[in-house]
Formats: structure tokens, C-alpha cells, sequence
């Protein structure tokens, strides 16, 4: 069966993932000359901007899975980059914040981090990042999916797509 959609469209997660690699490629031999993981950095980042914050609001906010934070979060309290305590309402809760030795290593990251930024502005032009950035975000809000046939639901395999 021809697929109706125009061919870019089957394309939109791969060169969603692949733009993604060609910008972490800026950042990452930064993080990696400290030590540091994406998702420790975005961690970082997340409570030097907004100070303290339950672990269940980062995952959320970082984009990291619940099961995969809480390993993070013991391994950057191990090394002294945050400090992890019991909600003193809701003890279910786990509250995070940064220690003293994690805000300074986010404050002298972010200048380089910073640079990363303008390069790739400089390459990519102001308005066009601002443009791409505008509409990631429009994407971003994108609707939950209504019920999409699979292959278990149809006896017609050849009919449903992958992205």
C-alpha cells in the first residue's frame, strides 16, 4: 500500500535525532572534560535555574526516566554534586538540591556552555535558531496519540507503519 504522507514527513524522528547529535556534539567533549553525563548536566542546570525540586519535577523537566533519576541522583550525591532529602511533609517525596561543590561546577561550566551556544547561533543565524526554537516548542505540545492500529490489531500487517 503507498503510504499518503509526503516522503520527509517518514523521516521527522530521525532528523529530529540527528540535529540533536550534531548540536550535543558541541556540548559533549565539554561535559565529558568534566566528568559529567548529559543527564547530570541537564540536572545541574535545572536546579541552579530553579533551585530546589522534587526528583519526580526533574525527570519530568530533564526528560529522564523516573527508574534511570534515581540511580543519577545517588551517583551525583556520591560524588558531592547534589544533596537528597526525605520531603518533611510527604516522606514518598524526594526532594533535590545542589551543594555547594555542584553550583560552582555549574558556574564554570556554564560560561563554556555559553560559547557553545553562540557557535552554534553564529552558524545557524539568530533568527533561525529563535524560529527553530519556536517551533520545537509548538511540537513539544503535541496532543497525546488517539488509539494508533499496530500490527495486533489488524489482520492486514502490511497496512500499519513505523515512524
Amino acid at each position: 500500500m503507498k503510504n499518503p504522507l509526503p516522503h520527509h514527513q517518514h523521516r521527522l524522528p530521525q532528523h529530529l535525532l540527528r540535529a540533536r547529535e550534531a548540536v550535543m556534539a558541541y556540548f559533549r567533549p565539554v561535559l565529558n572534560s568534566f566528568g559529567l553525563t548529559e543527564q547530570q548536566w541537564r540536572i545541574l542546570r535545572l536546579l541552579d535555574d530553579r533551585g530546589e525540586l522534587e526528583a519526580g519535577v526533574i525527570a519530568d523537566l530533564a526528560c529522564i526516566l523516573s527508574p534511570s533519576l534515581t540511580g543519577i541522583l545517588v551517583r551525583m550525591e556520591k560524588a558531592g554534586l547534589v544533596h537528597r532529602t526525605k520531603d518533611t511533609v510527604d516522606s514518598r517525596r524526594l526532594i533535590v538540591s545542589l551543594s555547594e561543590e555542584g553550583r560552582a561546577l555549574t558556574h564554570r561550566i556554564a560560561p563554556i556552555s555559553e560559547s557553545c551556544y553562540e557557535q552554534i547561533e553564529s552558524y545557524f543565524g539568530s533568527e533561525k535558531l529563535e524560529q527553530l526554537i519556536e517551533l520545537l516548542s509548538e511540537l513539544e505540545k503535541l496532543p497525546a496519540p488517539q488509539a494508533i492500529p499496530t500490527p495486533a490489531d489488524s489482520d492486514n500487517v502490511e497496512e500499519a507503519t513505523l515512524p
